[in-house]
């Protein structure tokens, strides 16, 4: 397993971690399933799991996949040397997602997943994404107050730009961002957010990294990419997934798995070597896509 300091916080976090969303949604496995993947991945030398007070089919079951987390680290040796990162910010009313980034409701939410987790502190807390019906600064300052309060260790960032992240740490170290970023969504790269983050030691942890369950099919597909991958002796996937890790050295992926072979897919990326001949054909071919 790779390692990649999680900011400028002196801890070390697996270079690939799991995004533990699709455990919860609609079409989840079952619980012992679940539970059994989570378990996998840390077995597997995984130490980054991130999560959302949001990950539910409804808000009738919100803090489902925290609780779920919890139970399944209960259950596996080392889980005491996993960074458990969740989130606040969105409402799922009827299984729709909807922004709601005001303190009172970021208190309350952060307070459920204290307990959800069965944790004295959140050691990553991230504001899941700007509320346009709440200034931004109010929402990161209630993150900043969050953490002078010991209910949360550090503070990250989702689905922001290069301007919020700035606006952001005049209230609090940034210590990482969370953005979608994948074959079709390089727009960070693009931006410079990517190098924004490296210049400034802030974690980048790209969220569906392979594009989800559709676009893992246009992988899949690609002809291209498979025979890069038959040749190099991997998945397509996972050559998606290497050629992301030559993105930045601080980058931290984190796909999602609702199977085992999944998250052992995901940890077998890291070790994808690309030579520079095999790097420019597959940008060559994702370009393609």
């Amino acid at each position: 397993m790779e390692y990649v300091e999680l900011g400028t916080t002196g801890r070390e976090v697996s270079r690939i971690g799991l995004g533990a969303m699709p455990l919860s949604l609609s079409g989840r496995p079952d619980r012992s399933a679940g539970k059994e993947v989570v378990r996998r991945a840390v077995e597997l030398g995984v130490t980054f799991i991130d999560t959302a007070d949001s990950y539910c089919r409804d808000d009738t079951e919100t803090h489902h996949n925290e609780r779920l987390i919890r139970e399944a680290l209960d259950e596996v040796d080392g889980s005491e040397s996993v960074v458990v990162a969740t989130k606040g910010g969105f409402v799922r009313p009827r299984g729709h997602w909807v922004r709601k980034g005001d303190p009172n409701h970021l208190r309350r939410v952060c307070e459920g997943s204290l307990e959800a987790l069965r944790a004295d502190q959140i050691e990553l807390y991230q504001f899941h994404v700007p509320d346009p019906s709440v200034p931004f600064e109010r929402s990161v300052e209630t993150m900043a107050e969050l953490q002078r309060e010991g209910k949360v260790r550090w503070v990250g960032l989702s689905n922001v730009s290069v301007d919020q992240i700035e606006t952001a740490r005049e209230f609090v170290n940034v210590t990482s961002v969370q953005n979608r970023f994948n074959p079709w969504d390089q727009d960070d790269d693009r931006s410079g957010l990517i190098e924004y983050c490296d210049r400034n030691a802030i974690t980048y942890i790209p969220y569906s990294p392979v594009g989800g369950s559709y676009s893992v099919g246009r992988i899949r597909r690609s002809e291209s990419l498979g025979a890069i991958s038959a040749e190099i002796g991997c998945s397509s996937e996972e050559l998606v997934l290497a050629w992301m890790l030559t993105r930045s050295p601080s980058l931290l992926p984190i796909p999602g798995a609702s199977r085992l072979s999944s998250i052992e897919s995901s940890v077998h990326a890291l070790d994808v070597e690309l030579a520079p001949d095999i790097l420019e054909r597959t940008e060559t071919a994702l370009i393609r896509l």
